[in-house]
């Protein structure tokens, strides 16, 4: 699970990115709302954790703006508004729940954990996200977060989709030939062919969609 945390306040943005680590869910903190509907529209997440008192742009114009752009990601509201009238004006702005603070870390953990199984649930299960990037896996197409159409070939869209499937998990040699190959001898690992694909991907999507960890692997963000 990947989450973004909106939060000016950098003691609590900080306290819970460390908190989510250690239940092994990756998190983002923007403590702004201009940075957070530029990673919002560029990015994907799983969940995000917005407050609504915000330098630049509040909370509640963000969350209007996500929905606008058509982003269907889970928003919980975090905020120390707790009148039944501020509940009532988080939700028409289209957030899908709401907390208030003070809030216990496993309670958000276990609203987050609930919103992203009901929106897995209903999403297609012919879409895929990797970074900024959406597959189809109907069409074999995959868009960037500006919605612009990015080619790959069979070999390269395959690969990539394993990536995109197994997330945050490093995948050496040995299973990228025995699952996107489909095939698997011991000299297959001193063949640069892998290496060959990898810079491949990472010249059409970006560098940073693939990070190489010496002696385990790849990892897709």
């Amino acid at each position: 699970m990947k989450i973004l945390i909106v939060e000016d306040n950098q003691e609590l943005g900080l306290g819970l990115v460390r908190y989510l680590g250690l239940k092994d869910i990756h998190s983002e903190l923007a403590m702004d709302g201009l940075e957070w509907l530029y990673k919002g529209l560029t990015k994907y997440y799983d969940a995000i954790v917005l407050d609504i008192n915000l330098p630049k742009k509040d909370g509640l114009e963000l969350c209007r703006e996500l929905r606008e752009k058509e982003k269907d990601v889970p928003i919980i509201m975090l905020t120390s508004r707790s009148s039944k009238d501020d509940i009532i004006t988080g939700l028409d702005a289209w957030a899908d729940d709401y907390l208030v603070k003070p809030f216990d870390y496993d309670i958000l953990i276990a609203r987050l954990e609930a919103l992203t199984r009901r929106n897995l649930k209903n999403k297609s299960t012919s879409e895929l996200h990797i970074g900024k990037y959406t597959l189809d896996l109907e069409k074999i197409e995959v868009i960037s977060g500006e919605w612009k159409l990015i080619h790959l070939s069979h070999l390269e869209f395959e690969l990539v989709k394993y990536f995109a499937q197994n997330k945050w998990r490093a995948i050496d040699r040995k299973e990228l030939y025995e699952k996107v190959w489909w095939e698997f001898e011991w000299e297959f690992m001193f063949s640069k062919t892998v290496d060959v694909y990898i810079g491949y991907i990472r010249k059409k999507l970006g560098k940073d969609i693939l990070e190489t960890k010496k002696g385990y692997g790849y990892i897709a963000q």
